[in-house]
Parts: structure tokens; sequence; C-alpha cells
């Protein structure tokens, strides 16, 4: 029986052993896999780990303060550049012109069905710090969630039925210029929303709004708009900005710091001509840890009035949006400059680098791709066309992991032609 009882075990031991060789074979060392550039920066240029750690060091809770601040009406963005902001949306104008591209010009008390309803168009401020981003998921807390659930007070009785009847929350539905990620603000946000009520007054939905989540989420205007307006489709173009806080001259920490993790692990990369021992390419503490804002300037202004594909800036997209006319943005501005970020109640001044963008369209995650793209390649000395070179990349790991979404503002949607002079940075 011991015999027996030994034979058993050890037999386990070599299905054991067998086992893990099979998982060992199957499972074999990941490798990590970097585009092989073949331009004359491509030892100097960060790799992607390189440039997430660089990114990462930057004393954001800053930012995070001052965007909630410029939420709560404290600041607000024309304060990095020491000029008034310029009224862009004009909400008379929009109605105006909205109502010239209307197709039925029939009043609106002789209008029935879907032309009776009534519109609102919402501007929008909100902390992105504070969210999970816009769009409404089950279990989180998100800007339109608490939006479409404060506006279920508006709902028309028709729709209120139907919702009881399927034992659905009484919300209303709002859509939105643009979806933002989870982190990002948005200072001048568009979005509508409609109903059947005619007792529904612009007033009483900015007060409910505004009571939804205080100091984080601010209605700045509610006007009643046509039934033409969507806050997406109507978009000719959105502009962002992006905040990127300097460490008061603390900025070797991405070399001791790569140094340390190549101490302590074996890397091994995997490029297009083979493998190669990372530290047998470059010696750690070689590639450079500062860039000139200016060079940053010179790489985004080669992208202004040109039509071309951001496929490669892009990421988590559909496959049937990496293709095609889909993956096209035309950037109508594209600037960097130096500024301050005001003095908060968390701190002190902070020198930072402002990014502004407009453009008819971004894909996803493409402002912080190309934000942190720009700056990888500003420490590296690339040449001025670098980023349209990047263009005809073969795959995404040509282009530098997205930005944190801590520095990145929506400023606000245009509904009329795009005009310079509204612009931060000239």
């Amino acid at each position: 029986m011991l015999a027996y009882a030994m034979s058993s075990s050890t037999r386990l031991g070599r299905i054991s052993t067998i086992l893990r060789m099979e998982t060992t074979e199957t499972n074999p060392r990941k490798d990590y896999f970097q585009y092989a550039h073949n331009d004359s920066c491509k030892f100097s240029r960060w790799t992607a780990k390189e440039c997430y750690q660089y990114m990462s060091a930057r004393p954001w809770q800053k930012v995070n303060d001052f965007y909630a601040e410029m939420v709560q009406g404290r600041v607000s963005l024309s304060d990095l550049f020491r000029k008034e902001t310029c009224a862009v949306h004009d909400d008379t104008e929009i109605i105006e012109d909205i109502h010239e591209n209307d197709i039925d010009s029939a009043p609106a008390k002789d209008r029935t069905g879907r032309w009776a309803r009534v519109t609102f168009k919402v501007l929008l401020s909100y902390h992105g710090g504070s969210f999970q981003g816009w769009q409404k998921q089950p279990g989180l807390n998100t800007v339109q969630g608490i939006v479409e659930r404060s506006l279920g007070k508006f709902v028309d009785e028709k729709k209120t039925q139907l919702l009881n009847e399927k034992n659905l929350p009484i919300e209303g539905c709002v859509v939105v210029a643009g979806r933002t990620d989870k982190g990002v603000t948005a200072f001048q946000q568009v979005c509508s929303f409609y109903t059947w009520r005619k007792d529904v007054k612009p007033q009483d939905i900015k007060s409910t709004i505004n009571d939804a989540a205080p100091g984080k989420i601010n209605a700045i205007s509610v006007t009643e708009v046509s039934r033409e307006f969507h806050p997406n489709f109507s978009a000719k173009w959105r502009r962002y900005l992006y905040v990127f806080p300097f460490n008061d001259g603390k900025e070797a920490e991405l070399s001791s710091q790569v140094e340390k993790d190549l101490n302590e692990h074996d890397y091994t990369f995997t490029l297009d001509n083979g493998l190669h021992d990372y530290k047998d390419q470059i010696e750690a503490g070689n590639k450079p840890t500062r860039f000139e804002v200016s060079k940053v300037n010179q790489l985004l202004s080669q992208l202004e009035g040109k039509l071309l594909s951001y496929k490669m800036f892009a990421r988590d997209t559909k496959a049937s949006r990496n293709v095609g006319p889909p993956t096209e943005c035309f950037v109508f501005h594209a600037r960097a400059t130096e500024a301050i970020l005001p003095c908060t109640q968390a701190g002190s001044e902070t020198k930072i680098m402002c990014i502004e963008l407009v453009a008819n369209r971004f894909l996803r995650k493409m402002v912080r791709v190309l934000v942190a793209t720009a700056v990888r390649e500003a420490a590296a000395g690339a040449e001025e066309d670098a980023l349209l070179k990047l263009m005809d990349a073969t795959c995404r790991r040509a282009t530098a992991p997205p930005s944190p979404p801590d520095g990145l503002c929506l400023v606000d949607v245009g509904y009329t032609d795009f005009d310079k002079k509204i612009c931060f940075i000239s």
C-alpha cells in the first residue's frame, strides 16, 4: 500500500513537471516590441516606457486644482495667457444661423409630431478629475449619467409612462458634441436635450444641473434652439488645450529612473530586424531629458492647414474607422507656448507648456498622443516635419503612448467658420 502511494506521488510529480514544461512552451517570455525608426534620432528617441515615465512624472495635481477652480468660476483659461477670453458662443448668433438652414420654416405653433418638441442647447463646464469620463456606464460616476438623471424631471408624460412600463429610471436623453475620457476637463462642452413639454424654461434646466453636482458640474448657459441643431453634426470645429506642467528644473529624473529599471530588470526589445539587448543599444543616461517648447511649437505648426490621416495618432478605435476618410482630420490651428499656472490655494505658481489644437474633428485619444509624440520628438531633436513623416508609419508603435488625461481640457466647440482671432496662442 505504501509502495502504491509512493508510485502515485511520483506519477503526479512527473505530470506536474510536464504541465509546467508545456505551459512554458505555450507561454514563452513576452518581448517588448518597439518600432524601428530609421532616422538620425533613432538612438536618442525615448521608448514607449521612457516616454510614459517622463510624461507621468509631472505635478499633475496642480493642474487638477487649477481646473477645479476654473469649473467653480474662480479662475479662467485666459488667466494663463493674461488676455480676455473671446466669446465664441453667442447663443443668439447660433440660433439665427441654425434657423437660416431649417428645412421646415413653419411656425412652432403649427408644427406637429417630432417637430413640435423643444430642443435646448446646454453649455457645460465640468472637472474631469471628479468623473469617470463623459459616457454613461453602469456603476460609474460619469458626467452624462449625472446630467441625464437631473433632467428626468423635465421628461414628458408619454416618455415617462414608457420608462415606467419597462421599469427603467426616469432620465432625460442628452446628445453631446464630443465624449471626453476619464480625467479630461471641459470648459465649454456643448450638449442638447429635448422634450415635448411646453412649460420647461431654460433657467429651470440650468438650476437643476447645477444642483446635481455643485462645484464639479456647472451649466454656463441653457438656450432654446432649432430642432435642426445637433451638438456633434452641426459643429465645424473643436478646440482643445493641453497644460503640461514642469518640475521646476528637476528634469533629470528620467535617466535615473531608466537606469534603475535597467539594473533591476533584463529587458529585451524586439525590433523589425531582430532581437537586440536594450543595454547594448544605448547607455543609460545618454538620452535627453529636456526639450524646448519652441521646438514643440515648430513640430505642431507643420500640421496646420492640412487634411491628413491621423490613424497613427489614434488609439482604441474600431476597425471600420482605422482606414480611409474616417481617419482624416483638418487641423486649423496647432501651437505651443510657455505660460505660468496661477497660484492656487494648494501652492505657488508653476511653469507650464500650453498646447492649443483646433480641428474639424479629433480621433480617439488623438490629442494626447499628439502631445506626447511632439514632446518626444522635440527632446530627440527631430526635424520639423517629424510628425508629418509619422503619418506614413506602418503601425501605431511609431507614435508615443497617450499623455496623461489630467492636462487635457475641451475648451469649446464652434458652429460658425473658424477664426484664428479666438485662439489663445498666436
